[in-house]
């Protein structure tokens, strides 16, 4: 038999879930399992988003649509990114997608040639690097640091671009981290890329969950062209309207490029289901309260496990501006942060994601999702620090 092909010989998908395999490994002989490995978020998709989806499927609406989206859903994506961004693209720079992640690789499948390079971080989302190499470039990183707050510092980024350089990603709030940029750091970032027109993809998949009590609110570098000319800003329900099993976003660029990923879309997976978009579309215009009662339940959360990790001998956390993620230093444990994981979720039964799954800058820590009631996380809490002990 024929070997794989090179692309298939390199996929590593994502590896946190071969956490949550063992966690429900675990929990079939007994254990009391406590997840906070996966960043799916515990609350259930509104219901008034849910009932649009089986009026959708009740009224027929289960066969083929134009493969960039239902005219409806981009133009209510367009009015609502004028609501949140200051500006109003028009219905051809957005494109409907089934989830983020792959606007992802549409997006660097279109605008970025093999042996070319796409600057990301380190930590940054697993998806990134894998995508990046699928595409047959060169996945350059700048470190994040913990002094910094877990934030880009411009200089690296500088120093990062090269002739190759096609791409600058930024993800802000950020995954794994937490992280939140500030309207300076952002304003930088444009700035470089503008200065070596580069295009910059903002994935902005958590631009709803932010702790407006923290450092800033939240600033997308979209406002600076209108995803008119580099820029990509990346958005899916997944997260904010609880809506993972959904598989359902938008990506707005420049018109250029947004009707080549269409075809490229197009070519993969043909549409978007339309009752699926339909029930997105409900999503944006109902209440908006549901999605500020999760921040405030989150934000809650957010603070009890960050007292909670920091009470534990050796072990920082610092406090995250948005998103339900904390990544905490655990170097003071003596472990590596696969060992942490590994031996926290053997002898306590809680589950959390190694750092370094997220790229070497996250050994020494370990991310921890907030996705998971207060008594859980208090309990959490209460094994790991009497494990530790």
């Amino acid at each position: 038999m024929k070997s794989l092909s090179h692309i298939a010989g390199k996929l590593q998908g994502q590896k946190m879930f071969q956490i949550l395999a063992q966690a429900k490994e675990l929990e079939q002989k007994g254990v009391d399992v406590i997840h906070l490995e996966i960043g799916d978020p515990d609350f259930n998709s509104p219901p008034q988003v849910i009932e649009a989806a089986c009026a959708g499927l009740r009224n027929g609406h289960t066969h083929y649509t134009i493969s960039a989206g239902m005219k409806e859903f981009r133009e209510v994506a367009a009015e609502m990114t004028q609501r949140s961004r200051g500006f109003l693209p028009t219905i051809d720079q957005i494109l409907v997608t089934p989830g983020a992640n792959i606007q992802l690789y549409l997006a660097i499948a279109c605008l970025v040639n093999p042996g070319e390079e796409v600057i990301i971080t380190d930590p940054c989302f697993v998806s990134y690097t894998s995508i990046i190499e699928l595409c047959g470039a060169k996945a350059v990183k700048v470190p994040l640091l913990e002094q910094n707050e877990f934030n880009v510092d411009p200089k690296d980024l500088r120093k990062a671009v090269t002739k190759n350089t096609r791409m600058i990603i930024i993800n802000s709030p950020n995954n794994p981290t937490g992280a939140l940029m500030t309207e300076e750091e952002i304003k930088e970032v444009y700035e470089i890329a503008e200065s070596f027109d580069l295009y910059l993809l903002s994935d902005e998949v958590y631009g709803r969950m932010v702790y407006k009590d923290d450092r800033t609110q939240f600033f997308s570098p979209s406002v600076y062209d209108q995803c008119k000319k580099r820029t990509l800003l990346v958005h899916s329900f997944s997260k904010s309207y609880a809506m993972t099993g959904w598989r359902i976003g938008a990506v707005a660029g420049p018109e250029m490029v947004i009707q080549r990923m269409a075809l490229l879309l197009e070519t993969i997976t043909s549409c978007v289901s339309p009752f699926i978009q339909m029930a997105a579309v409900q999503a944006m215009t109902s209440s908006q309260d549901y999605i500020d009662e999760m921040i405030l339940t989150y934000r809650k959360r957010r603070d009890l496990i960050v007292a909670g990790l920091n009470d534990i001998d050796g072990i920082q956390c610092l406090k995250p501006g948005g998103a339900f993620y904390v990544f905490p230093n655990i170097k003071g444990t003596g472990l590596a942060s696969e060992d942490f994981s590994n031996t926290v979720l053997a002898n306590t039964g809680v589950a959390t994601c190694p750092g370094n799954y997220f790229g070497e800058g996250g050994e020494g820590y370990v991310r921890f999702c907030y996705t998971n009631s207060d008594e859980k996380i208090l309990e959490a809490i209460d094994r790991i620090k009497k494990f530790l002990s």
